[in-house]
């Protein structure tokens, strides 16, 4: 199958900047969308950020012109860069990736990455 190894969260002070990635690996044919969710204590899970297999972006209000969404097809990894985070900003962010493998199409989560902002 197909799992997703997620890496980049931690601690950091308002103001700050962290880059998060999630690399897929398994019997992976293509990779279609791939994003960024996150969940904070008490919400429920919301998109973040996402692309598309040719490069399209989206993202939420909430951190748009502070975030970058990108992608290496060549290692079938996904990015996200964010700058200027602010407390509102600490959450479990979650990778999700559209893969299609060699038999079927799969919608795939990571187990998430814990990010805290805080002085």
């Amino acid at each position: 199958q197909v799992q997703l190894v997620e890496s980049g969260g931690g601690l950091v002070q308002p103001g700050g900047s962290l880059r998060l990635a999630c690399a897929a690996s398994g019997r992976i044919f293509r990779m279609n969308d791939m994003g960024w969710y996150r969940q904070a204590p008490g919400k429920e899970r919301e998109l973040v950020a996402s692309i598309t297999s040719g490069g399209l972006t989206n993202y939420a209000d909430s951190v748009k012109g502070r975030s970058t969404i990108s992608r290496d097809n060549a290692k079938n990894t996904v990015y996200l860069q964010m700058n200027s985070l602010k407390p509102e900003d600490t959450a479990v962010y979650y990778c999700r990736v559209e893969v299609q493998t060699y038999s079927r199409y799969l919608e795939v989560w990571g187990q998430g990455t814990l990010v805290t902002v805080s002085s």
